[in-house]
């Protein structure tokens, strides 16, 4: 008896202790309210103390859950430390500790730190069953998006929102920055829905995944129509519309770096096309090249790289093109290195868009495949956004919660 004391009252001061270096950290954060030291949702203690308190949790994230602390440490463990009853993580695309390829099949497991069961929502099913849902009280989504519509964690949060609709239970998001935080591309079109496209935004969206989730529910984009989500938002401390985001941690394989992160939303469309994009290299979408060296007189080969993609295109070819690890890019979208490539592969655009219609989804259109095949120029492409985007702009105005 005297023993179960003793290991009861350690763990009690152990959880004691974290939460008091946390809470100071947390507190030192506010109160220094210096540009760029950003308070995330996650760290916002009081909030997550009077809404998870006493409820059984279950968690949507990945290896980008963590807090800004030194030790940067992990949301599933700050939860289980601190007491809250966590009973199930939900993971999407590329898993829970993010290290399976783009697209890999995403299996159940049991975290080995804590025992808690982990469940793939990445593949045949997309959100939690309402079996899944029965013992929860409420789920909470943290997890960091990149601001593109076919980055698919997006995707997973809008299927987690229809499965807490359906099942009474309430979606808490913890808010993070967006670090591609611009509104440009064409907006998703009716025909073109898919797991890379599931809201009509568009193909960069100028929202936080708290912004989103709001406009997913106020727009009824879900699928129960106006039975919307019961949704709680932990706001940022801060950060505004326009500041600048230096990612932590790599929020999925293929984005090791910002330049990376800066890239991905002009370089993704060449994924429907036969060009690396660095894929198998430790500089993934940060180059763009085919085995012919007509292309460029930059050379890389695509290899199996655990970590990073094991089977990517063009595999063990040499692959020459350009090298974008320095290009002056600050960011947003820009059609240059697609329409590049067209014009050197002799805008042949049965070879380009040799697989047209995944180009299509991931552009949520076909109108830009054949905009470009037609020979439009950038500037006349980008005019044809031009009334979507306004109108995209004023409707997103109603679910702002940073300023512009």
């Amino acid at each position: 008896m005297k023993d179960l004391r003793r290991k009861t009252m350690r763990k009690l001061i152990k959880r004691i202790a974290f939460l008091l270096i946390f809470s100071c950290q947390c507190i030192s954060h506010a109160l220094c309210g210096e540009k760029g030291d950003v308070v995330i949702g996650a760290e916002r203690s009081d909030k997550l103390e009077t809404l998870l308190q006493g409820r059984k949790i279950g968690l949507v994230v990945n290896q980008t859950s963590v807090l800004n602390n030194e030790l940067q440490t992990h949301l599933l463990d700050f939860l289980v430390e601190s007491g809250y009853q966590v009973k199930v993580v939900f993971a999407p695309e590329h898993g829970f500790r993010g290290t399976e390829d783009a697209g890999e099949e995403v299996k159940d497991s049991k975290d080995i730190k804590t025992g808690i069961p982990i469940v793939s929502i990445y593949g045949k099913q997309k959100a939690p069953t309402a079996g899944q849902l029965a013992e929860i009280d409420a789920v909470v989504f943290d997890i960091q998006d990149v601001g593109a519509r076919f980055y698919t964690y997006i995707s997973t949060m809008h299927y987690v929102m229809e499965a807490c609709a359906e099942n009474g239970k309430e979606l808490i998001v913890l808010d993070r920055p967006n670090p591609n935080d611009y509104v440009d591309g064409p907006i998703r079109q009716p025909g073109f829905r898919s797991f890379v496209g599931v809201d009509p935004i568009p193909l960069l969206h100028g929202l936080t995944v708290g912004e989103l989730a709001g406009m997913i529910n106020g727009e009824g984009w879900l699928k129960s129509g106006e039975n919307s989500c019961k949704l709680e938002v932990v706001p940022m401390l801060n950060w505004k519309h326009g500041d600048p985001y230096w990612l932590p941690v790599k929020p999925s394989p293929n984005l090791p770096n910002d330049q990376a992160v800066r890239l991905y939303p002009s370089l993704c469309l060449f994924e429907a096309t036969p060009f690396s994009v660095g894929r198998g290299t430790y500089f993934p979408f940060q180059v763009i090249g085919y085995p012919d060296k007509k292309f460029g007189t930059y050379q890389f080969t695509p290899a199996a790289l655990p970590g990073f993609d094991t089977n990517p295109i063009q595999k063990d070819k040499v692959c020459y093109g350009v090298n974008l690890q320095e290009y002056p890019f600050e960011g947003g979208l820009t059609l240059k290195f697609v329409m590049d490539f067209f014009d050197k592969c002799g805008r042949n655009a049965t070879f380009f868009f040799s697989r047209a219609k995944w180009f299509d989804l991931l552009a949520g259109t076909d109108q830009l495949r054949k905009q470009i095949a037609e020979g439009m120029s950038e500037e006349q492409i980008r005019e044809s956004w031009k009334e979507g985007l306004d109108k995209y702009k004023e409707m997103r105005k109603k679910y702002l919660l940073y300023g512009e």
